[in-house]
């Protein structure tokens, strides 16, 4: 990857300041390939005066979720001093300033820096809260020209947001450098922001936060209740608002409010919401800070016999209650958010407070904070995690109603909303979306160069083949694209009776065949619940009719005539990660959570996972030659269903060639898979089918002997060792010797005869029924 990277001109980073985010975005950039140096200061105490550093990286490779993709780009950084090492700025490309939010410091540092950097070296400071003109106060014009604020948000590997912000004297050019580097090699969807107190998504989100809290004491509203209705309902992520508080702490609270209230102009509405927390002074000061701490708004209390119960905070009294769930919303409240917003009772008036403040305010920061909605937009569905920004959920409430309702109660009614008047913020025309500017006229909604998007497609196209679970999508350039379509995007009849439709269409009209989809994950897999419905009616046929039209499906896209690239992101587990291996190649994702899980649920892979995998070990330049490496390696991943927690970890698992490739930015996946695709297409010829020499009896009976070692040491359970010896029968070649050829047909068919055998036995539809309904494993 870093050799794609430094495209942007920039091949070392030096990162100043190993705090949370300064350590986190050191760890990104590592994870893209690129070298970096992380500077902090001298400890008071002790010999080693890179130690503030170094404990840093070595803090981040014990953390989980993990900062690090693999513990290989740990590697890459190089941890120093900044009293001893600053000089080696002059070898970096880029330097990010991650230090204490204080202006005198950070200028104090500007200034040294200013002494060592070389003149067009980009400078640029992770600040959430000063002022570009102040940081830059007093330095030199090469100084201003070289530097940009860039505002990460935590963790920064799964983070997409940055927001950029430039002074009327920051080069154009070494601004495009660092946004194009931070998109391509970090992973990041870059927003425009301007020099305003919180930019954009922390100055909406802590009003939103601030303006939900408030009402639900105002209100008379519980924890759980406030998160119910400002949820799910608007779009807000499973936490809610509470719960959110104490993913990020509630100790933040006080100092982002502090921190706006000293930087915003007078009569800014966020200043309506500040008043004294004397129960939020409480929490902090005895320690419930959130998950960090003791607790927060929610703890889990620890019984005399292990037990935890969740409990939640009482608003009123302060105290520690038992969790109550809430009732649930009314008729299509939970579904259409004007009709919650209009709900007699206190559900109605507190999802009203928070939609009449939070989106009259998000329509006066258009022109302040940002150029234009989308910008807003984007900046709270990646900064927070909504599912719609504010714009989105005003087209949802309907704009001139908005204004209606607020002009009637008195409120301010922002130039904005006043010039929608009933025309939605968001319009597709001619197959394009547009968003409404300031002056009422509508503007088609730009992509990054470069950046190709499935839905942008869909809008002005219908699907060349459509089932009730997948569709065939004409991509561009002679590519054609299997989009999965399903709950969770699970597999079933329905995706291999369009992977059969699909191939002689591809073969006819097209160049080369991607598997792609938009979707939060590739795919969950196989459909676990028609395979339990089909279990229930002892319908044995049809289950091994559909093991057996999976193998022949994934047989049939893995000889095509033309090339196949599956480009996964998010979960790709069982049958979805047996599509990836059966691909000519896969472009992956970095955020690929990939592997093959069926033992966990009792089961064994049974499209093709077993001898793709045995293929991909023997040819592995990673792995020992022989029969019983390849055997060891391959069951292991398998019986243990382990899955890889991204792209660069699934290469060390084998579930990605070391020639599949991966992309950090998740808006370029498609764009990346048509282009690997495309690059396959001259010359291309089907791979042969591998044959394999495998262990036999005596490989078997060797992963038998460390099964059983797991049984005693209590790691593997009875049933285990039942699906593993499954496994072992497949992975060894069944009756085959250690000198007799496997060819792929017979290996497939021993999947298929171990599959049925563990779908027939009752303790595998325990395991299945136990993961329908509670989303974890069974260990039976």
């Amino acid at each position: 990857m870093a050799a794609e990277n430094t495209a942007a001109g920039i091949k070392k980073v030096c990162v100043i300041g190993s705090g949370t985010m300064g350590a986190g975005i050191a760890a990104q950039v590592a994870n893209a390939g690129i070298p970096v140096l992380l500077l902090d200061i001298v400890p008071k105490e002790g010999a080693d005066r890179d130690a503030i550093a170094k404990g840093a990286v070595a803090k981040m490779l014990k953390t989980d979720p993990a900062p690090f993709m693999s513990k290989r780009a740990a590697k890459l950084i190089e941890t120093g001093n900044i009293d001893d090492h600053l000089a080696r700025v002059a070898e970096c490309d880029w330097v990010v300033e991650a230090i204490v939010e204080r202006l005198d410091i950070k200028q104090s540092l500007y200034e040294k820096l200013e002494a060592v950097k070389k003149p067009g070296t980009a400078v640029s400071s992770n600040t959430s809260t000063i002022p570009l003109g102040n940081l830059i106060e007093g330095r030199s014009d090469q100084f201003k020209r070289d530097f940009l604020i860039t505002h990460f948000f935590n963790p920064p590997r799964y983070m997409r947001l940055l927001e950029i912000v430039t002074g009327p004297e920051t080069d154009a050019d070494l601004a495009r450098r660092v946004e194009d580097f931070a998109d391509r090699a970090m992973g990041k969807r870059v927003i425009h922001a301007k020099d305003t107190p919180g930019f954009i998504a922390n100055r909406l989100g802590t009003y939103w936060l601030a303006i939900a809290v408030n009402a639900a004491m105002d209100l008379g509203v519980t924890v759980e209740e406030a998160d119910q209705i400002g949820g799910s309902p608007m779009g807000v992520p499973k936490t809610g608002v509470f719960g959110l508080i104490d993913l990020v702490g509630v100790d933040l609270m006080p100092l982002l409010s502090a921190s706006l209230s000293a930087t915003l102009p007078k009569g800014d509405p966020y200043f309506e919401t500040v008043r004294e927390m004397p129960l939020v002074e409480k929490m902090i000061a005895d320690g419930f800070t959130g998950r960090k701490g003791k607790g927060g708004f929610y703890r889990l209390q620890k019984g005399t016999d292990g037990s935890r119960t969740k409990q939640s905070l009482d608003l009123a009294t302060g105290e520690y209650r038992a969790e109550q769930k809430p009732e649930k919303l009314p008729g299509k409240a939970e579904r259409d958010l004007a009709v919650l917003a209009t709900l007699p009772g206190k559900a109605g008036d507190y999802a009203w407070t928070i939609l009449g403040h939070v989106l009259s305010y998000a329509a006066k920061l258009v022109g302040e904070a940002a150029d234009d909605v989308v910008a807003i937009d984007d900046a709270m569905k990646l900064g927070y995690n909504w599912k719609f920004g504010p714009f989105e959920l005003i087209d949802k409430l309907g704009p001139g109603k908005l204004a209606e309702r607020l002009a009637a109660e008195g409120r301010p009614v922002p130039a904005l909303l006043k010039s929608a008047g009933i025309n939605p913020f968001y319009r597709v025309e001619g197959g394009r979306r547009q968003y409404l500017t300031a002056d009422g006229s509508y503007r088609d909604v730009q992509r990054a160069e470069g950046v190709v998007l499935l839905e942008d497609i869909k809008r002005a196209s219908q699907p060349l083949l459509k089932t009730g679970s997948a569709a065939l999508w004409d991509v561009g350039d002679g590519v054609a694209a299997i989009e999965f379509t399903g709950k969770m995007n699970a597999l079933d009849e329905e995706v291999i009776k369009l992977i059969n439709q699909a191939i002689p269409l591809v073969k006819a009209n097209f160049k080369a065949l991607i598997v792609y989809n938009e979707s939060s994950n590739f795919s969950a897999g196989a459909n676990l619940g028609l395979a339990m419905f089909a279990v229930n009616i002892a319908a044995w046929s049809e289950i091994e009719k559909l093991i057996a039209g999976g193998q022949a499906a994934f047989k049939a896209l893995k000889y095509a005539p033309f090339p196949v690239v599956s480009a996964p992101a998010g979960l790709a587990l069982g049958g979805g990660c047996e599509i990836c291996l059966n691909s000519d190649a896969i472009q992956a994702h970095a955020e690929t959570y990939i592997g093959l899980v069926e033992c966990g649920v009792g089961l064994v892979p049974g499209w093709g996972g077993n001898g793709e995998m045995l293929d991909r070990a023997a040819k592995s330049k990673m792995m020992p030659k022989g029969p019983m490496p390849t055997l060891s390696k391959v069951f292991q991943t398998i019986s243990t269903a382990t899955v890889a927690k991204s792209a660069a970890e699934a290469q060390e698992l084998l579930f990605l060639r070391e020639t599949d490739g991966i992309t950090m930015n998740r808006d370029r996946l498609l764009a990346d898979a048509k282009a690997k695709a495309l690059s396959l297409v001259d010359g291309y010829a089907p791979p042969e089918p591998p044959t394999f020499r495998l262990a036999g009896e005596g490989g078997r009976t060797a992963l038998a002997g460390a099964v059983h070692d797991f049984q005693k040491k209590g790691v593997a359970t009875p049933y285990d060792g039942v699906v593993s010896a499954r496994l072992g029968e497949v992975l060894t070649g069944g009756e085959a010797d250690l000198i007799d050829t496997v060819t792929e047909d017979q290996l497939l068919k021993l999947e298929r005869k171990a599959f049925v055998a563990s779908v027939k036995d009752s303790r595998t539809q325990a395991r299945v029924e136990a993961m329908l309904m509670t989303g974890k494993p069974l260990r039976n």
